[in-house]
């Protein structure tokens, strides 16, 4: 009885242990949930099926988070990732803000596949992307990857000339707050506030952020009134995953698109034509009105150790317009039977309406050194283009009161594509990569706005092999790759004629090169040769309704080869540059030119002339000075060789070469385990030169004489940006 008193007693006094969990139970639960954390980390799966790895063999660049924000002070896309290989940025505005164009080794958006988490981002009709529709969303980017040439499979555009893939769908475990405030030369201002909840629960994460930019701009009244926000939450299982992305995007700019002409160049760079057709003053409400809201929805499954898939339900939905003051306006040309006797103006809006919906969804089998990933999707775009009169103008109230609408048409297209690569080490040494793809796209447009009766219905059908080889050895990675894409045409190609429709483009891609990585010396040369069959340029050539058309070359390429490195010179500087020497060519071409004396359109063949805007030269390279723990500093340089205008390499119709610097000062004001304040300063174009990045001409014959006009875009001068960045975690 006393032993069982005295074991009852013990017991008791080891109760309030049991009660709470031992040393050993708490390893454990800490263990399990690192072990939850680096599974959740790894890259999701709508992310790895778009992406190359480092095996790939594939010419490609990696920004992280840290590289992403070090460069993003309220610029588009373009300006953040204008540092790496073979890019060219251009600005309507001057500045970086509001619409901006980006051009990878000579091709333009419209050929570079663009994704957000693996969801097609392009305009599905005219294929270009306006990031300007999106500001400041690389503030929620965690990663992006760039490939240049043709890549990789993906979903959307074909990429022509390159891809590149913004990721936000990173696991956050820790709670965080960020506030980031800026303001610069050209009234500039950025307001930025992220914050994540961490992980509730072990299960639920919440992200977001809301941004507002505004600026005035370098070029006159090209203003920008941008605003945005990012929601993404997340219920984590422990096999898998489901993620409900929202952000949307709302743009108000003044329209700085006619560029400046040549003859204001030298005396007023900052001249913007926009609305200077109205008598007295510009009108004053010549802009661009325009809001773009993704949904994006993403289950991802582990099904076992070697297996997992993953699919995403999207929809994006645009509406907006631009409004312009038009004079000498003939009321028939508009559609409206009333008595005129003298042109008088109007007040004209242009509106596009569109949604676009579809799904993608990759299955991922991987096991040792093999990788097998099957996917694809599909897509609808309905898009309505319309134009309006709004009806508060007098003789329009005569008429009706309500707005009336001159044109109404709509464009329908589908796109499906399906995949499949597989990338088997067959030695220790050696790697092959084989990416299979089908897609298909069907166009159904009723009506364009010049040509109203015009219908079209066309459908292609591509498919678009690759294949490599990569050897890795040591520290060093040699491959070699050949990849074929097809493109379909614009929706603007289509509206030539009926007669004369556009054939479909075709790349044959092919890549070589190395990379090796030391302890302080990284570098790396890529060589490529693009050639194209049947690719669309521009020829001045014009189609039936009067509208400057692109028209098929049989032949044409881009040849040329790309350097990297990276130095650390010592424990405090360190260096990164690249550089591209190409040569672009078009084998054959026509260019025609409107002749007033004998009316219609006189012709001249070239042979072996430059492809418009693609410099046979680019480079990059910045010098990373940390001279504290608290500060940093950072000189960035960038050259662009000359670029002619258009294909008939005419050195009356070129942009200047330039070469261009920027300084940046970081200084960490305080640095402690829950909070960070961060100041920097920005110095853009310090050396203050003057160079313009884009522009476009046309000639014509008049009076026995031929007269070529040329339009810029000019970047600002030197200017300035402030920045204060506090973190709390």
């Amino acid at each position: 009885m006393t032993k069982l008193l005295g074991t009852i007693i013990f017991l008791m006094l080891l109760a309030p242990a049991w009660a709470q969990p031992t040393n050993q139970t708490l390893l454990k639960k800490d263990s399990l949930q690192k072990f939850k954390d680096s599974v959740r980390s790894l890259p999701p799966l709508e992310v790895l099926a778009v992406r190359v790895n480092d095996n790939s063999p594939f010419a490609k660049s990696n920004m992280n988070a840290q590289q992403i924000a070090q460069a993003n002070f309220g610029q588009d896309l373009p300006y953040i990732i204008q540092n790496t290989p073979s890019i060219v940025a251009n600005s309507d505005a001057g500045t970086g803000i509001g619409y901006t164009g980006i051009r990878i080794r000579g091709t333009d958006a419209t050929r570079i596949n663009i994704t957000l988490n693996g969801i097609p981002y392009n305009d599905a009709e005219s294929m270009g992307a306006y990031f300007v529709n999106l500001p400041d969303f690389s503030s929620s980017a965690n990663s992006i990857q760039i490939q240049r040439g043709v890549g990789t499979s993906t979903n959307g555009a074909s990429a022509f000339g390159a891809s590149i893939n913004l990721a936000t769908n990173d696991y956050r475990p820790a709670h965080y707050l960020s506030l980031q405030n800026s303001i610069g030369s050209f009234n500039t201002q950025k307001n930025n506030l992220q914050f994540g909840s961490g992980l509730l629960n072990n299960r639920l994460t919440i992200d977001g952020r809301i941004s507002n930019i505004i600026s005035n701009g370098f070029i006159d009244r090209a203003t920008s009134d941008l605003k945005s926000f990012y929601l993404s939450t997340t219920y984590w299982g422990d096999k898998s995953s489901l993620r409900l992305n929202i952000f949307s995007g709302k743009e108000k700019t003044y329209q700085a698109w006619l560029g400046v002409p040549e003859d204001s160049l030298a005396t007023n760079r900052t001249y913007n034509p926009a609305g200077t057709e109205k008598n007295g003053d510009p009108y004053d409400n010549q802009t661009d009105n325009y809001t773009q809201t993704h949904y994006q929805l993403f289950y991802n499954q582990e099904i076992s150790t070697h297996l997992k898939w993953n699919t995403a339900l999207f929809l994006t939905q645009g509406r907006g317009y631009y409004e312009e003051f038009k004079s000498n306006v003939t009321l028939s040309d508009y559609g409206l039977n009333l008595t005129q006797a003298d042109p008088i103006f109007l007040i004209r809006r242009r509106w596009l309406d569109n949604s676009f919906y579809g799904q993608i969804v990759s299955l991922n089998y991987q096991k040792n050194k093999e990788q097998l990933i099957i996917g694809g999707g599909w897509s609808i775009y309905d898009g309505r283009h319309f134009g309006e009169i709004p009806g508060d103008l007098a003789f329009i109230y005569a008429l009706q009161k309500k707005n009336f609408i001159y044109y109404d048409n709509n464009g329908i297209k589908k796109d499906f594509n399906a995949y499949a690569k597989w990338e088997h080490a067959f030695s220790k040494y050696f790697t092959s990569f084989v990416d299979l793809q089908f897609r298909k796209v069907q166009h159904t447009m009723n009506g364009f706005d010049g040509n109203p009766s015009l219908l079209v219905d066309r459908s292609f059908n591509f498919f678009n092999p690759k294949a490599g080889i990569s050897y890795k050895h040591n520290k060093t990675t040699y491959y070699t790759s050949i990849a074929i894409a097809h493109k379909e045409p614009n929706r603007d190609d289509f509206e030539t004629g009926i007669t004369e429709q556009p054939k479909q483009e075709v790349l044959y891609d092919w890549e070589t090169g190395f990379n090796s990585k030391g302890k302080l010396f990284n570098w790396g040369v890529n060589i490529y040769y693009m050639s194209y069959k049947d690719q669309l340029v521009l020829t001045g050539k014009i189609n039936n309704v009067g509208s400057y058309t692109r028209t098929n070359v049989a032949k044409s390429y881009r040849a040329g080869i790309e350097i990297e490195e990276t130095w650390q010179i010592n424990t405090f500087l360190t260096s990164v540059g690249n550089i591209t020497l190409s040569k672009n060519k078009i084998e054959h071409f026509t260019e025609y030119f409107d002749d007033y004396d004998k009316g219609g359109q006189a012709a001249i063949a070239h042979h072996n002339t430059d492809i418009a805007l693609s410099p046979n030269a680019t480079a990059a390279h910045q010098f990373i000075f940390k001279a504290s723990n608290n500060i940093n500093f950072n000189w960035t340089s960038k050259y662009v060789s000359k670029q002619y205008l258009d294909n008939t390499q005419n050195d009356k119709r070129t942009l200047k070469p330039y070469f261009i610097n920027d300084l940046s000062i970081a200084y960490t004001l305080t640095k402690k385990i829950n909070r960070t304040a961060l100041l920097q300063f920005y110095v853009l174009n310090f050396m203050d030169v003057k160079y313009e990045p884009n522009g476009y001409t046309y000639s014509y014959v008049y009076g026995g004489t031929t007269t070529t006009s040329n339009n810029y875009f000019p970047m600002a001068g030197r200017n300035f940006l402030l920045s204060l960045k506090l973190d709390f975690k």
